[in-house]
């Protein structure tokens, strides 16, 4: 709250954590510090998740270098005709972009600022739009760098399906990208968007620099930026059950699809799956010069800078997540939530998407909070379908929360995207975000 900088509150969460696992001992403290960060670096797991990011990366590099981003924009730009077909078709576009929340909020933003602003729709509904399927989108997508991130700091062995278990009962992140679609359709304003909105249709409130981010390659089509996708979404599902034994008549669970993928290795699967889509992304590119060979190469530090963001949280979340575990949060949590909050069992969902709200909108940081949350949250349910609930509102109140935060890098990036005056973005979006979580709190009692 002080700061409004999640890396070095994390860092100074760790080193608290650590101070009182060492009984005050300063050099003791750094050593354990740097021990867990390490252990966890070192985790085979954890070093496939982050192989799994810096792919990604290059991937979403490569897809906006070859312009398939931009011939969609071309795309919508000739073919949508009304002002509701423009506010759907950039949100349907952000569904589609549903791999790395960053890559949706740039991406989307550029590609259809020309078609919103040539049917009169505000930058700051634009922003909304692209916040609101940005982050929902990527923590209900299986094949997503917030999967992976989710998948890591769950219990092990169990990361991916409890992810997917999770997905039904994700109530804030379906009932937004059911709103912005809704309110897309009928056109229904409230709050301070609506004066943004009436303005818009009068010209005025657009911004005269037109900064636009994805890049403008004629030779790219559509089919760029959907084959790609497509790849890395059959590719991941692909290698994932095959390191779960679906092509192993031995293992016992040959032809049996579901519990393949229950069983897989998520960490392997995803670096393998993401390699693959990697090389058939080159294939499709290269040998039609839609990118040149340097520009492939160029992806690849794009790629991993983009991440480097994401990488920073996971490994502070991480060591956190170990520091934590050291002094036994987990069993003082579920200790105390059995001995005092029994009766209060089927209230801690909507109780822990209440924290989760607070969480993340004081760090700005979704991914910090599950990080922090969901090993306790696991903790107090074992189990059964209540620990699957409380885990998809743990994750609903890390969306909400990063969703209303000013300091959100999403939030952030939406507005950037949007070409959009980022305290107007937040003021205005946050009647809506509101609405859902309240509509949510209510679902999870």
């Amino acid at each position: 709250l002080l700061t409004k900088e999640v890396y070095s509150s994390l860092f100074v969460g760790i080193l608290a954590g650590s101070l009182i696992y060492t009984n005050w001992n300063i050099g003791d403290m750094v050593l354990n510090t740097f021990d867990v960060m390490i252990g966890k670096i070192c985790d085979s797991w954890n070093v496939g998740i982050l192989i799994f990011l810096v792919l990604l990366g290059m991937m979403v590099s490569m897809i906006n270098k070859s312009g398939g981003s931009a011939a969609y924009g071309r795309w919508a730009a000739a073919h949508i005709k009304t002002k509701a077909g423009a506010a759907i078709s950039t949100c349907v576009l952000g569904m589609l972009i549903f791999i790395d929340d960053y890559f949706n909020c740039l991406t989307v933003g550029s590609v259809m600022r020309p078609v919103t602003d040539k049917h009169k729709i505000s930058r700051q509904k634009l922003a909304y739009i692209i916040d609101s399927t940005a982050a929902p989108v990527c923590i209900i997508a299986p094949i997503s760098s917030w999967a992976a991130a989710v998948s890591s700091v769950a219990p092990e062995g169990e990361g991916l399906s409890l992810f997917i278990s999770s997905i039904p009962y994700n109530l804030y992140a379906l009932l937004t990208l059911f709103s912005v679609l809704f309110l897309a359709y009928i056109g229904l304003d409230y709050g301070k968007m609506k004066k943004c909105e009436l303005d818009a249709a009068m010209g005025i409130g657009y911004p005269e620099n037109e900064n636009t981010m994805a890049n403008n390659n004629s030779k790219g089509t559509v089919l760029d930026l959907i084959l790609p996708i497509l790849a890395l979404i059959v590719s991941c599902v692909v290698t994932m059950i095959y390191t779960g034994g679906f092509f192993d008549p031995e293992s016992g669970v040959y032809m049996n699809f579901v519990h393949a993928f229950a069983g897989c290795d998520a960490s392997m699967g995803l670096v393998l799956g993401s390699f693959i889509a990697l090389a058939f992304t080159f294939v499709l590119y290269l040998p039609r010069k839609v990118i040149t060979f340097n520009q492939f190469a160029d992806s690849f530090v794009d790629g991993f800078k983009a991440m480097v963001s994401s990488i920073l949280i996971l490994i502070f979340a991480w060591t956190l997540s170990g520091v934590t575990n050291q002094l036994g949060a987990k069993v003082f949590v579920a200790e105390l939530v059995r001995g005092a909050a029994v009766g209060l069992a089927n209230f801690l969902p909507a109780i822990i998407f209440v924290i989760g709200c607070f969480l993340a909108f004081s760090t700005g940081t979704s991914w910090g909070t599950f990080g922090v949350l969901l090993p306790i949250v696991c903790a107090v349910f074992p189990s059964g379908e209540l620990m699957v609930i409380s885990v998809a509102a743990c994750l609903a109140g890390a969306v909400c929360g990063d969703h209303c935060s000013p300091i959100s890098d999403t939030t952030i990036m939406a507005s950037a995207g949007a070409d959009c005056d980022h305290i107007a973005h937040v003021n205005t979006q946050l009647p809506y975000a509101i609405t859902v979580a309240a509509v949510t709190f209510v679902g999870y009692i």
